[in-house]
């Protein structure tokens, strides 16, 4: 019978998500996280509950969300089951913590990070667990020093648990955040995996620990390197132009969203990720050789 620490996961998560939201309040200097914990009422089609923690208006962040969520639910929704049969008739769990952080300043980039576990059961029979997780940098005004230190914090801390799963990861987040419709990723990627169990519990949780971890190691020295760099109207015309690619690939293609959604998951907390400002502008090009221009360099799938 597999082992499957279902309090140590949560655990672990409660408490990066504490971390995760010191660091950032320690960046920004000015704003802190506001709480609103939430569980569901009885008789709703999700049990369970959460703690949904937003800074607005600070410093360096013009809004940053860090959620923790843990939902129990007596069947999935018939969405999932059409792609997992064998999660038919069983209840489910699923817990994890998602951040989305829009900076002020254009040269910041927007990031986006999550790690989860879902472990779906029935008497007598083996649990179907997975985790997933990772993180994604979205830049407007990149700078190609900050894409190496990016990805090569996430090769580091891939590399104990196999040669190849950097390379395998990467290429599946340069996969999973792609619009079609735009034909560009969505920004320089990281690290997107999923269904991840063919390890043991004990190094696949520890895996999930590395990437959550990992996160703030990436980001934060990104951020005090760019927070104060010199910017205009110009630049913050193209930053709010460029996050409604984000918005058009939450709504349209995040997996996570969508199963939110249609679980019956808390609304607020899953449209947290949305940016606080955006604006889309018909047939907009940019100027050729302009810095705007430069980004489109940056948003093919590239070893850094």
């Amino acid at each position: 019978m597999t082992v499957v620490n279902k309090e140590a996961v949560k655990i672990f998560l409660m408490s990066l998500q504490d971390d995760i939201c010191r660091q950032l309040e320690t960046v920004d200097g000015k704003s802190v996280f506001k709480e609103d914990a939430w569980t569901r009422e009885p008789g709703e089609r999700l049990g369970g509950g959460g703690r949904s923690r937003v800074m607005t208006e600070g410093n360096t962040f013009e809004q940053g969300g860090v959620n923790f969520s843990h939902v129990t639910g007596k069947q999935l929704p018939a969405s999932a089951t059409a792609h997992r049969p064998e999660l038919a008739g069983r209840s489910f769990e699923a817990m994890g913590v998602s951040l989305v952080i829009h900076p002020n300043n254009p040269y910041v980039p927007t990031s986006h990070a999550n790690v989860r576990f879902f472990i779906a059961e029935k008497e007598g029979e083996e649990p179907v667990w997975w985790f997933g997780g990772g993180f994604d940098l979205t830049p407007f005004y990149p700078f190609a020093e900050d894409c190496q230190f990016w990805h090569q914090t996430a090769k580091d801390l891939c590399a104990p648990f196999g040669d190849n799963v950097y390379s395998e990861h990467k290429e599946w987040c340069d996969k999973y955040f792609y619009l079609p419709h735009r034909e560009e990723n969505r920004g320089i990627g990281g690290l997107f995996f999923d269904d991840l169990n063919e390890w043991g519990f004990e190094a696949c949780f520890a895996y999930m620990q590395a990437v959550g971890e990992g996160f703030t190691q990436a980001y934060i020295p990104i951020v005090e390197q760019r927070k104060a760099h010199a910017f205009g109207e110009r630049e913050r015309q193209f930053q709010l132009y460029r996050r409604g690619r984000y918005v058009e690939f939450n709504l349209v293609y995040d997996r996570g969203t969508l199963f939110g959604l249609q679980s019956g998951g808390r609304t607020e907390s899953i449209l947290m990720s949305m940016p606080p400002m955006v604006r889309w502008e018909y047939n907009y090009q940019p100027e050729p050789g302009s810095p705007e221009a430069q980004l489109s360099e940056f948003l093919t799938p590239k070893a850094w």
